[in-house]
C-alpha cells in the first residue's frame, strides 16, 4: 500500500513538473516596441484618410452621375435644343476632369475652379429642369433634381469629416516624424492639404 501510494506520489510530481515546463516555454511575451506602436497608429490613420476621400468622391461620383441623367431626361422628352443639352453633357465630362486629387487639392486654385464648374452646373441643370411645365408631375426629374441637390449639400460634411482626419493625420506626422524616419528612411511622411484652405 505505501509503494502504491509514493507511485502515484511521483507520478502526480512528475506531471506537475512536465505541465510547468510546458507553461514556461510556451509562454512567451511579446515586445510591442514604441515604434510599432507608432506605425500602427500610422497606418491606421493612412487607412481613415483613405476611407474618406473614397466616401467623399463615391458621393461625387454619384452627383455628377445624376446629373448626366438628368441631361438624358431633358433630351429623352425632345422640349429642349439637344445641342444646348449637349453643352450641358461636354461641361459634365470636363468636371470629371477638373476635379483635385489629394497632392492637387494643395492648391487653392484647383479646388475653387472645380467648385465653380460644380457649383453652376448644380445651379443651371435645377433650374433647367424645375422650369419645365411637366415638372411638378414628373416623378422621375423631381427624385433627380433632389438626388442633385442633396449630394451637393452632404459634400461640405465630407470635406468636414476629411479635414478633422486629416488634421490628426498631420499632427500625428509632425509630433512622431523623427521615428517615421527611422523607420522608413525612403518616405516622405508629408502633411495632408486640408479643404480649409478654401476658408482662409
Amino acid at each position: 500500500m505505501r509503494r502504491l501510494f509514493l507511485v502515484s506520489l511521483l507520478a502526480a510530481c512528475g506531471v506537475v513538473c512536465l505541465n510547468c515546463g510546458t507553461n514556461t516555454s510556451t509562454l512567451q511575451e511579446t515586445a510591442f516596441t514604441r515604434e510599432d506602436s507608432i506605425t500602427d497608429r500610422f497606418l491606421v490613420l493612412q487607412d481613415s484618410l483613405l476611407l474618406a476621400w473614397n466616401l467623399m468622391m463615391n458621393d461625387d461620383n454619384q452627383k455628377i452621375k445624376a446629373m448626366h441623367h438628368l441631361v438624358h431626361e431633358l433630351m429623352v422628352s425632345g422640349q429642349e435644343n439637344n445641342e444646348e443639352l449637349g453643352v450641358y453633357e461636354e461641361r459634365l465630362e470636363q468636371l470629371s476632369r477638373l476635379r483635385y486629387t489629394p497632392k492637387t487639392m494643395a492648391n487653392l486654385d484647383v479646388i475653387e475652379e472645380y467648385d465653380f464648374a460644380s457649383n453652376a452646373l448644380v445651379t443651371e441643370l435645377i433650374a433647367l429642369a424645375e422650369s419645365r411645365k411637366e415638372f411638378s408631375y414628373n416623378p422621375t426629374l423631381q427624385q433627380i433634381t433632389d438626388d442633385i441637390r442633396l449630394a451637393d449639400q452632404r459634400m461640405i460634411n465630407y470635406r468636414i469629416e476629411y479635414d478633422a482626419i486629416a488634421a490628426v493625420y498631420n499632427r500625428f506626422i509632425e509630433e512622431n516624424h523623427h521615428v517615421l524616419k527611422l523607420i522608413d528612411k525612403k518616405a516622405s511622411f508629408e502633411k495632408k492639404p486640408m479643404f480649409q484652405m478654401v476658408s482662409e
